[in-house]
């Protein structure tokens, strides 16, 4: 989602999930949710100018009640110093709402607690510290640019600031007529109001998580690049990078293809993909991508991050994780799929590359962070990403296929994605649809590599004789004994004969029958298994 920069988006990093069985998982995630009452959709009307960084918001929001509450809770973080918001009314329907709005919470008490859907306007005005980031680009123009994830849509939207509340959204956007504005959704409107200000309205009626809506507010030059499966796919560049940045886009049409035709539909209104002031390398917002801004060179040298932010669409955007300690259900499935992207234009070698340089990332993190992906210990959303919530995240999806082989896995894919599509999922969810896909148990697979640190670190060596390579393997971690398949390459004359092995102790002998000595033996020749050799 949010690219660090091997082509991932955030440049912070630490960890994300837990361990217990995997049937009872329980997620640490501490934002009190409120299941009784759910947001239908958000209108989001802003006024911007260019006199100051003030914002002044009308926010218009449809909320079912599904049981009798006394109240419900919207994020707002309010003023303090110069900056956040002040709210000057809150309306149930057309009537002053009982409301208190205190440690950046707005508690609204409806009129009576009978169930059904409610209208509520929340009126305000401020200047946003983060999340609605106000600056200038790399060419000196202002700019505004929404740059939620995780939980920044506070700053600047009065809204339900977690994943597990999903909305449709409607973005009114008034500011200085010379401003191009590009927004979550489809454009619906655009109109001049006189005195130089303009109106642009864009919908998406997806629902979709707060993490993931944008804005994007200056000097753009825009094209259609393609249309794919009736999804328009645009680039929104700077115009000092308008021919740069179309060419360097114009990928994102090949990857939108691709994912529809191997995952399922796309779910979103539109594809635009935009240059923009964002704290990420790129940033997944749904239907409006956000790319830093040195992105854009005409070089063509960010079809990794493209593919890993539209995999988002479908991984993190549409299946959504329900607790942000299940983030790997975002990063992890987009690291890899962004892989399997590459390995379908460039081919097999290419997936190792990719693999092999993830594999390090996972051994050198681990050593400074022996934690598993799943880790309860985190309680700050904006700590959930790290090597293990992508990297590795992305080598259990690897795992997986090879286990599974590649026709179950991706029948298990695509029924996961069209079982959560729009929606809300946990690991557990995960697994059981790829049970029913194999028709297996997959608690273990689940278990060893999702809530247990580390990975195998194998000290081995090898002796021919009598007609057969006798293998003695051992593996020296002393938390836990893995139980993984294993190939091993037998090389003679620059061929390579592979065998497959199955590993469930600390310590084993195996013996392969072969007629000649080998130059050489290798592990994992074909990139299947997480692990870390040692000397």
């Amino acid at each position: 989602m949010k690219l660090y920069f091997h082509y991932h988006k955030k440049h912070i990093w630490v960890i994300a999930f837990f361990f217990l069985s995997i049937g009872e998982i329980v997620a640490q995630d501490l934002y009190p949710k409120n299941e009784k009452v759910d947001v239908q959709d958000y209108i989001f009307n802003l006024t911007l100018n260019d006199d100051n960084d003030q914002i002044k918001g009308e926010t218009i929001i449809n909320v079912l009640f599904k049981e009798n509450v006394d109240s419900f809770v919207l994020d707002l973080v309010g003023k303090s110093g110069i900056y956040g918001m002040d709210v000057s009314g809150v309306f149930e329907g057309n009537k002053p709402a009982n409301y208190t709005f205190e440690n950046n919470r707005i508690n609204i008490s409806p009129s009576s607690n009978s169930k059904g859907i409610k209208t509520f306007t929340i009126l305000y005005e401020g200047i946003p510290q983060r999340g609605l980031v106000i600056d200038k680009t790399k060419f000196g123009r202002r700019s505004f640019f929404g740059d939620n994830w995780p939980n920044l849509a506070r700053h600047w939207l009065p809204s339900v600031d977690h994943p597990y509340d999903k909305a449709s959204i409607q973005f009114g956007i008034t500011a200085p007529e010379d401003y191009d504005v590009v927004a979550t959704g489809k454009k619906i409107e655009e109109s001049n109001l006189g005195n130089g200000q303009k109106l642009t309205v864009y919908k998406e009626p997806a629902p979709v998580a707060m993490k993931v809506v944008t804005i994007g507010v200056t000097k753009f030059a825009s094209r259609l690049l393609d249309v794919v499966h009736d999804i328009p796919v645009s680039a929104w560049v700077y115009p000092e990078n308008r021919l740069e940045g179309f060419s360097d886009y114009k990928v994102a049409s090949k990857v939108l293809e691709y994912f529809i035709d191997n995952i399922g539909p796309y779910t979103f209104a539109k594809l635009a993909n935009m240059q923009a002031k964002t704290q990420w390398g790129g940033l997944e917002n749904a239907g409006t991508i956000a790319y830093f801004e040195d992105s854009v060179t005409g070089k063509n040298t960010v079809e990794a991050l493209i593919a890993h932010e539209i995999a988002h669409q479908w991984f993190g955007n549409s299946a959504t994780e329900n607790s942000w300690n299940h983030v790997w259900l975002s990063e992890g499935f987009a690291t890899y799929f962004s892989i399997l992207y590459l390995e379908h234009v460039y081919g097999d070698e290419k997936r190792k590359d990719e693999l092999a340089l993830d594999r390090k990332q996972v051994i050198d993190y681990y050593k400074q962070n022996p934690s598993p992906i799943v880790d309860l210990t985190i309680k700050d959303p904006m700590q959930v990403l790290s090597i293990n919530s992508y990297q590795k995240g992305g080598w259990v999806l690897n795992m997986l296929r090879h286990k599974l082989g590649d026709e179950v896995f991706w029948k298990g894919i695509r029924d996961y994605y069209k079982t959560y599509r729009d929606a809300n999922v946990m690991t557990v969810d995960f697994q059981k649809v790829m049970e029913k896909a194999c028709g297996e148990k997959l608690e273990s697979f689940f278990q060893q590599w999702l809530f247990t640190k580390g990975h195998p670190q194998i000290k081995w060596d090898w002796v021919y004789e009598n007609g057969k390579v006798k293998i003695n393997l051992k593996q020296i971690q002393d938390h836990h004994t893995f139980k993984f398949p294993l190939e091993i390459g037998l090389v003679k004359d620059d061929e390579i004969k592979v065998v497959a092995l199955e590993v469930d102790e600390q310590s084993e002998v195996f013996e392969i029958n072969i007629d000649t000595k080998p130059d050489t033996i290798v592990l994992d020749p074909n990139y299947w298994l997480l692990f870390e050799e040692k000397p």
